[in-house]
């Protein structure tokens, strides 16, 4: 794994975004003061592959990527592994309470030649490439495949963080041996062993299935195939037999069938004639018509008849006049007598109207009359009140007081008003003046109501003076419509004569009705019998056309009766001859049927000598036969090849079963893959032990026994030391002196995608004497200028740190960290 590009938004001390650019960054240095965030970097790496980092203690320390106060962090590395390249992305948010959980991840192969500074360009994720993984679960095995390292292992390899740097050198021999594994791809071996083991399981399978199909092949032995053969020669002798046979066959079958069919036909002209019968009721069919025919001539007359009568009644009818003339003179001198009656009485009521009238207008002279005089005698009474009221004035003041009031003379309030003096004139006066007011009202009702009297009578007057008046003039009209009529007396007999006609008329109408139905019925009846007859002829000439190839006689067409019985005789008479004729028709047939049956006995005991039921269709059924056999022969001829091409197959199948099983079995063993870890051991210790050598000024070789490691220190006569007993610089020295080791001697080794491209530094080199640390820098610079793999330090020591080409400088202020890129 080398990385390419590394981005970082709001992931621990890098709040804002950061970009660490990788490319060409063959040998790097991460700068800085301690606690800048240098180890964050690899932190970042570590995340964006695994989803945790070594220092926080695993997968529950996810909280620690958040940066203080902010709410989502996003990493993304682009890398490349064995040839390809990827983008490894994780996103990380806090929720409203606080629980950080991751929100993405996805794992993307990128397209070859893809140019990651389209990165800065706002790309969607989908232009990123092939989406490998697409969520955090799927990333481990994802990641375990680009990578071919395990988190643990990656850590122990790759990217040496803080504090592990001496995990492979310190860890247990068995975990070192499985690191080993997946540096070198050894676990290919396992599963060669186990398709090995598959492949001969299925060669057995393969080898079981041939043994049971080679089973059930046993009959093609080479006797079982002569007696194959044996039967197609039998059958085609059959066929040769019975194609010689069957036209002698079809040739008596086919005298049989015209033998049987001139029989059969003599039989049906037999059935023909003998059926030739007159239908019932012939002879009554046509004295029915004559029947028929003379009652409809007999309806028709009477029908001639009933017409002629009711024409002359129409004709006497008409002569006779109008009869609704008749009948409005008779009416009008009806209405007259009526109108003369009505206007004698309207005459007497307006004389008696008139005298009413003029009584009437007397009564109301004399009512005029007496309203005058009432008039004047109020018009008295009043000079007579205003009199007594000027020789009076206390009595007419008076008369307006009411008690309680004020006097108008001397304003004084009058308790009670004084009564008027009986002997007073005004009172006299007052009395009159009453009097003479109700005698004016009086008179002047009874004007109004003399006058009310009057004017109805005069209205009276008139509506029965203009009655008398339309009277007169309806009288005047009848008369001049009865001038020059007859007597009522002649016109009543001239309308009874009438009635009598009309009824005659109906009489003789209902007759015609009566006789036009009976004359219907009778040509009804008439078509009916005629109908019958036509039907009559048309089953004799029906019987007849079934006849006609037999010659029947002319038939004499005016009696079907006569017609029915010459074919019924000359029916019978020709049956009679074919009864003669059938007897020797018959024989013929009996004596084809002997023949036909003989030569179909012959031809079935042809098959009976074959082994073969007999059949109705020989020459097919013999072809068949033939068929048969042949194709159980080729049948035969068949499983015989493939039980020769199975044998072939099961010694395939069984060459292979035995050389996989064989396989399988060293394998299972491990002793080819102890060898080889062995081996790749003793390639590590001894790189690791001359890079030692080197670091340590000749003291230190390392050595291993039984997956131990070990260190001869040759300043104490070659002691033997476990490397859990060297100080702390000693173990940085053997611990680098490995990793530089792994990186120098394994990567060539290894056979998978698990290639230590890459490793990254991050231990004390603080620790380190000056001499031991320009030798540490030489060692890292020889490595880095072989150019098959990344070297990247993290330290804060300036000597060593000048002496690498390309410098990211970490710096951080109180808001966020920063990487910029110095050097080559």
């Amino acid at each position: 794994m080398r990385p390419i590009r590394l981005d970082m938004a709001g992931f621990t001390v890098f709040r804002d975004e950061t970009t660490v650019d990788f490319t060409d960054a063959d040998f790097f240095v991460l700068v800085g003061p301690t606690g800048s965030g240098k180890s964050t970097v690899l932190d970042a790496i570590c995340f964006a592959l695994y989803g945790t980092v070594p220092r926080w203690g695993g997968a529950r320390g996810l909280a620690n990527a958040l940066a203080p106060s902010a709410t989502e962090a996003r990493v993304r590395l682009v890398f490349e592994s064995a040839g390809d390249r990827y983008v490894a992305t994780r996103v990380v948010r806090r929720d409203g309470r606080g629980n950080v959980k991751t929100a993405g991840a996805g794992l993307q192969l990128m397209p070859a030649g893809f140019d990651v500074t389209k990165l800065d360009t706002g790309l969607s994720p989908e232009d990123l490439g092939e989406v490998v993984a697409g969520t955090a679960a799927e990333m481990d095995g994802a990641v375990l495949e680009a990578v071919g390292l395990p988190y643990e292992q990656f850590t122990s390899c790759v990217v040496l963080p803080q504090g592990q740097f001496a995990d492979f050198l310190h860890a247990k021999p068995a975990t070192r041996q499985q690191i080993l594994v997946n540096l070198l791809g050894l676990g290919v071996y396992e599963e060669v062993q186990k398709k090995a083991t598959e492949r001969a399981a299925r060669a057995e399978t393969k080898l079981e299935t041939v043994d049971r199909m080679l089973a059930g092949l046993a009959d093609t032995d080479d006797a079982t195939l002569e007696v194959a053969t044996a039967r197609v020669d039998a059958m085609r002798e059959l066929g040769e037999a019975v194609t010689a046979a069957v036209p002698e066959w079809e040739a008596a079958r086919s005298t049989a069938r015209e033998a049987a069919a001139a029989l059969a036909a003599l039989d049906a002209e037999l059935t023909v004639l003998a059926g030739v019968r007159a239908p019932a009721g012939v002879a009554e069919v046509a004295r029915a018509v004559t029947t028929a025919r003379g009652e409809a001539e007999e309806a028709a007359r009477a029908v001639a008849l009933a017409e002629e009568r009711e024409e002359k009644l129409r004709g006497e009818l008409a002569a006779a006049g109008d009869e609704s003339a008749l009948r409005l003179q008779l009416k009008a001198y009806t209405d007259r007598e009526t109108l003369v009656g009505e206007a004698a009485t309207v005459r007497a009521a307006v004389t008696a109207a008139e005298a009413e009238h003029a009584a009437a207008a007397a009564a109301l002279a004399d009512a005029r009359a007496a309203a005058a005089r009432a008039e004047a005698e109020l018009e008295a009474a009043f000079r007579a009140h205003e009199e007594a009221k000027a020789t009076d004035q206390a009595v007419a003041l008076r008369a307006h007081l009411r008690d309680g009031d004020a006097c108008p003379v001397c304003e004084q309030t009058v308790a009670r008003v004084p009564a008027v003096p009986h002997d007073s004139a005004v009172a006299a006066a007052t009395a009159a003046g009453r009097a003479a007011r109700a005698a004016t009202k009086a008179a002047e009702a009874a004007v109004s109501e003399r006058d009310a009297a009057a004017r109805e009578l005069e209205r009276v007057l008139l509506r029965a003076r203009a009655r008398a008046d339309q009277l007169d003039g309806r009288i005047a009209e009848l008369d001049a419509q009865l001038a020059g009529a007859a007597e009522p007396a002649v016109l009543r007999r001239e309308l009874a004569e009438h009635a009598r006609l009309r009824a005659a008329l109906e009489e003789s109408a209902a007759a015609v009705r009566a006789g036009r139905d009976a004359a219907r019925r009778a040509r009804a009846a008439s078509d009916a019998a005629e109908e019958r007859l036509r039907t009559a002829w048309r089953a004799f000439d029906a019987a007849r056309d079934g006849l006609a190839r037999f010659g029947p006689p002319a038939p004499d067409r005016e009696d079907v009766a006569a017609a029915w019985a010459a074919l019924t005789a000359w029916a019978d008479a020709e049956a009679e001859r074919r009864r003669e004729q059938r007897a020797g028709r018959a024989g013929a047939v009996a004596e084809a049927e002997v023949v036909s049956a003989a030569v179909r006995e012959r031809i079935a005991g042809l098959f009976a000598a074959a082994g073969l039921p007999a059949t109705d269709d020989p020459v097919r059924d013999a072809a068949v036969a033939v068929e048969r056999a042949e194709a159980e022969l080729r049948r035969l001829v068949e499983r015989r090849d493939q039980a020769t091409g199975l044998r072939d197959q099961r010694a395939v199948h069984e060459r292979e079963a035995q050389v996989a099983r064989a396989l399988a079995g060293h394998l299972r063993a491990n002793n080819f893959e102890r060898w080889l870890l062995a081996e790749a051991l003793d390639l590590l210790v001894d790189g690791a032990s001359a890079i030692l050598r080197e670091l340590s000024g000749d003291q230190y070789d390392l050595v291993h026994d039984k997956g131990e490691f070990f260190v001869v220190d040759h300043h104490d006569a070659g002691l033997r030391r476990g490397v859990r007993t060297l100080s702390g610089g000693e173990t940085f020295q053997a611990s680098l002196a490995l990793a530089l080791a792994l990186s120098e001697q394994l990567a060539g080794m290894s056979t998978t995608a698990a290639s230590l491209e890459s490793i990254v530094l991050d231990e004390g080199f603080g620790t380190l004497d000056v001499a031991t640390l320009d030798t540490v820098a030489a060692t890292l610079e020889n490595l880095a200028a072989r150019g098959d793999r990344m070297v990247g330090v993290v330290t804060h020591v300036p000597a060593l740190a000048e002496r690498i080409p390309v410098r990211f400088e970490v710096r951080k202020d109180a808001r966020t960290a920063r990487v910029e890129r110095t050097g080559r």
